[in-house]
């Protein structure tokens, strides 16, 4: 994998080809990084951000905003003021709107083939903190939602580093599809003839966890993805063995990565903007990359 710089320049005036290879190293597992952020956010609006507090960061990882039903959750309620919430409401809105007009077009060969999800404001020191293990950020990871099953739409995430002066450091591994195969042992070999519920049962066999056939809500798909995120966090030899890339990405940087295919941690920094997008499996460039097809050529069924 590689972090692959793309410079105010290069934004004016990208032919197709260019904005196809874009979407490949994306879904390959590459980072995309702009030294210079392409989101404009008033000044003003980011004062009031760096002046925000979370004082119960147990509660809530991160302050998140759902821009479908225009609805912030996550605040701290021991120091929320009715107008200074509805103001970072607002401020969250507008970064939603910005993020998805510039990717709308920047990443044109999706077509906006997509669902919006959340959006974050991360306001909290990254390094120490106290949170279960399933949920700290300082733990090599790829991305499931418990909650938020994804059908096989692959989990792509526009990052902001907002800190006047710090840097937001972190450490990525190799992608998904060398991932699985080094650390999920022989036993998810393709099956012949088997059943979802079967192929299900077989991965969740190879990680060495309880095997239930996964709920109506959540797709083989989705139940193999959870497991693997917590998996992986909870894997003492895969957190000190796994290869380590680090990154540091500085103040007035963004950067764009699928957290479903890219295991990394978030070991220091604070004060982020982050907005996640849904891909659609019909709308990849290169599908055979995404960690469904890895899964399905594993399995050898489908897993949706």
């Amino acid at each position: 994998m590689a972090v692959i710089s793309i410079s105010p320049e290069e934004l004016k005036s990208p032919s197709q080809t260019q904005e196809r290879e874009w979407c490949a190293e994306l879904e390959a597992g590459d980072i995309l990084y702009f030294p210079q952020t392409p989101i404009l956010i008033p000044e003003n609006d980011l004062q009031f951000l760096l002046g925000q507090q979370q004082t119960d960061s147990s509660l809530h990882k991160n302050i998140a905003y759902k821009p479908n039903i225009d609805k912030l959750s996550g605040v701290d309620s021991k120091t929320a003021d009715a107008q200074a919430v509805a103001r970072l409401q607002g401020i969250m809105r507008q970064y939603s709107k910005s993020v998805t007009a510039f990717l709308t077009d920047f990443l044109a060969p999706y077509n906006a083939n997509w669902q919006l999800d959340y959006a974050s404001f991360r306001p909290q020191e990254e390094e120490g903190r106290d949170l279960p293990q399933r949920r700290r950020n300082d733990l090599l990871h790829t991305d499931a939602f418990p909650t938020r099953p994804t059908y096989g739409s692959r989990i792509l995430r526009f990052f902001n580093n907002i800190h006047p002066t710090r840097t937001r450091d972190w450490v990525v591994s190799d992608p998904f599809g060398q991932t699985v195969k080094q650390f999920v042992p022989a036993e998810i070999a393709p099956l012949p003839d088997s059943a979802i519920s079967r192929a299900a049962k077989s991965l969740g066999r190879g990680m060495g966890l309880a095997a239930a056939i996964p709920s109506i809500k959540r797709s083989p798909y989705d139940d193999f993805m959870m497991r693997f995120h917590n998996f992986l966090k909870e894997n003492p030899r895969f957190q000190s063995e796994c290869p380590k890339y680090s990154f540091n990405f500085p103040p007035g940087s963004s950067w764009m990565v699928y957290t479903d295919t890219v295991p990394h941690a978030v070991l220091a920094g604070q004060y982020a903007l982050e907005q996640t997008f849904l891909v659609r499996p019909e709308a990849l460039v290169t599908p055979e990359t995404s960690p469904l097809a890895v899964l399905q050529e594993i399995a050898g069924s489908s897993l949706l």
